[in-house]
């Protein structure tokens, strides 16, 4: 690209786009401030209309989610180490060349003068810096990473620059999965994840549902008849069908746990971490909304969220109850339990795109402590011949089969029916485990 490309024509200097301006607020809160990408977002988009919230969102998230590509990339543009540069700057130099390299759809032009003016906001001398990487990034940024991307990656460390996760998660999966797996895992975490939503039955029939909504859908098929997934972009939130509580947002993975905890009606169910409540209220569907279900959730916050969500879809089985999930219980047997515990989530990088770099590869260990202790405290409650379900959202065999191992090894009146590790290459939904246990 020539200089004169980059050239602001004659009055258009300092205008930037409020997308562009929303987006680098954004990342600059993840990066410097550790907030969450969703609620920054948030809060930085509010007022914009939907056109801009999409790009803000594209180019916020995916600046995000590219950290370690697009550092990759920077590193070979500034003649300085990254760690030097002043936040802000870097800010800046990470949502310029993530625009350049992998949004498309707009102009360099574009991309490089409206950045640079956002750089000026922060730091007029550290602007230059931002139009000199951001002008040999229009020019030799591609051929950068078709050279990382000819090259291939031969093992964990070039993985995880090419496709940007902790070079301890590439490891990890590289170990768990094999490198074959693991790389095709890898392909797709950069990618929007899957936007599907259940038919809350309660309310509403699937087939009206679709004759309602505003975007193509197509079921799921016949072992999750009330799943949809779309075709296209919905504001789920922003619609009536969800107002009335006929839809609720969630993966085909999540809707599969509740299908295979396979509640009958008029039973009395146990379901252990239940915030948001999608497996919960899905349950009180399956069962009719007969019977009961005790939700259990410790965060008061989250128990409130929860019991708007069973009020909105209407499911008046559900008493949602504030308390430690792993403390002894003094109920009569439940019939059925779920066990939902807190994990890693390394199942849902596709939606969660600071998610990558807050995991820390110790915090597998203590979860999978935790996990066992919520899972032997549902075990604890269960009838004879009553069901045990145990769900996390990640790909770690610590906290997935090896918990699930040690109980079985330590409690004989179990059995496991169904052991189900979803991945998301291979099954095109978030990665889930999914362990349906049975009590003799």
């Amino acid at each position: 690209m020539s200089d004169a490309a980059t050239r602001p024509a004659a009055g258009v200097r300092g205008r930037v786009s409020p997308a562009r301006a929303c987006a680098l607020r954004v990342v600059r809160r993840v990066f410097e401030q550790g907030a969450y990408a969703d609620r920054a977002l948030a809060s930085e988009a509010e007022g914009l209309g939907p056109r801009d919230r999409s790009l803000a969102m594209a180019l916020s998230y995916g600046t995000v989610q590219r950290r370690a590509t697009l550092d990759y990339v920077a590193a070979q543009l500034v003649e300085r180490p990254l760690d030097r540069l002043d936040a802000p700057v870097l800010a800046a130099v990470r949502l310029g060349l993530f625009e350049l390299l992998f949004l498309g759809g707009g102009t360099d032009y574009a991309a490089v003068n409206e950045t640079v003016e956002l750089a000026k906001q922060a730091s007029r001398r550290g602007a230059g810096l931002v139009n000199a990487v951001l002008r040999r990034g229009a020019r030799e940024g591609r051929e950068i990473l078709d050279r990382l991307d000819d090259e291939g990656p031969t093992g964990p460390e070039s993985a995880a620059v090419l496709y940007s996760v902790p070079g301890w998660l590439a490891s990890q999966w590289w170990d768990e999965l094999g490198g074959g797996e693991a790389r095709a895992l890898l392909r797709v975490v950069n990618k929007p994840a899957e936007s599907a939503l259940r038919v809350n039955t309660l309310v509403a029939a699937v087939d009206d549902v679709i004759a309602a909504l505003p975007v193509a859908s197509h079921p799921a098929g016949a072992e999750l008849p009330e799943a949809l997934v779309l075709d296209g972009p919905f504001d789920v939130q922003g619609s009536e069908l969800w107002r009335s509580g006929a839809i609720q947002p969630q993966s085909r993975a999540s809707m599969l746990v509740s299908r295979i905890l396979s509640p009958e009606p008029g039973e009395r169910v146990l379901d252990l971490c239940a915030a948001p409540g999608g497996k919960t209220t899905h349950i009180a569907a399956l069962m009719g909304d007969t019977g009961g279900i005790v939700a259990v959730e410790r965060h008061p916050g989250r128990a409130a969220a929860l019991e708007r969500t069973v009020a909105r879809l209407r499911a008046t089985s559900v008493q949602v109850e504030v308390g430690d999930a792993g403390a002894a219980r003094a109920d009569e047997p439940f019939d059925r339990v779920l066990v939902d515990p807190p994990c890693s989530g390394l199942g849902t990088l596709q939606s969660r795109p600071d998610l990558r770099w807050r995991a820390r590869p110790e915090a597998i260990g203590e979860l999978a402590a935790l996990q066992a202790r919520i899972l032997a405290a549902g075990a604890d409650v269960l009838s004879p011949g009553g069901t045990l379900v145990y769900s996390v959202c990640t790909i770690s065999r610590a906290e997935g089969h090896e918990v699930v191992e040690r109980f079985l090894d330590e409690h004989a009146d179990f059995s496991a029916e169904r052991l189900t590790q979803l991945l998301p290459h291979r099954d095109r939904t978030d990665g889930f485990f999914i362990a349906r246990l049975q009590r003799r």
